[in-house]
C-alpha cells in the first residue's frame, strides 16, 4: 500500500525533535533539585496521532501540541504531554525551522511542570 506523500504534514515537530525532548527531559529530571523527580526518566515522546494537530494553523491558533510521553522510575508510565509554544518557537514553527533552540536549558526546571498524580507533563518552549 502506497502512502500519499501529499497528505503527510512536514513539520519541525518530528521524530528527531521527539528524541531530543526525550533526552533533554531525562537530563533535566536527573539533575532536578526536587527529590520526587530525581529518579524519573523519559523513555520516549510520541508523535501526535493526528497530522492536523501539527499544521501551522493549528499550532498558531492553539499555541500548543498535545501528545504522550513515557516517564517514570522505569520510564514506562504513560503521561499526557502538553507542549506550549512561546513567541520564538511559534515563529520558527511557522517557517518550518528547527525548534531545538527553543528548549530551555536542562538546568532550568521552570519550563517543565509535572503532575505525578494525574500523569500530566507540560513543557514551555521559548
Amino acid at each position: 500500500m502506497n502512502e500519499d506523500k501529499s497528505l503527510v504534514v512536514k513539520t519541525p515537530f518530528d521524530e528527531n525533535f521527539c528524541l531530543l525532548l526525550e533526552y533533554h527531559l531525562s537530563n533535566m529530571l536527573s539533575n532536578s533539585e526536587e527529590p520526587q523527580f530525581k529518579d524519573l526518566w523519559c523513555d520516549g515522546v510520541q508523535m501526535p496521532s493526528v497530522d492536523s494537530h501539527l499544521s501551522k494553523k493549528s499550532v498558531n491558533d492553539t499555541r500548543k501540541i498535545i501528545t504522550k510521553a513515557w516517564i517514570g522510575v522505569d520510564g514506562q508510565d504513560n503521561y499526557d504531554m502538553v507542549i506550549k509554544f512561546g513567541k520564538s518557537s511559534l515563529r520558527l514553527y511557522a517557517k518550518g525551522l528547527s525548534l531545538e533552540y527553543c528548549i530551555p536549558k536542562e538546568q532550568l526546571s521552570e519550563w517543565v511542570a509535572i503532575d505525578l498524580e494525574n500523569k500530566v507533563i507540560e513543557l514551555q518552549l521559548k
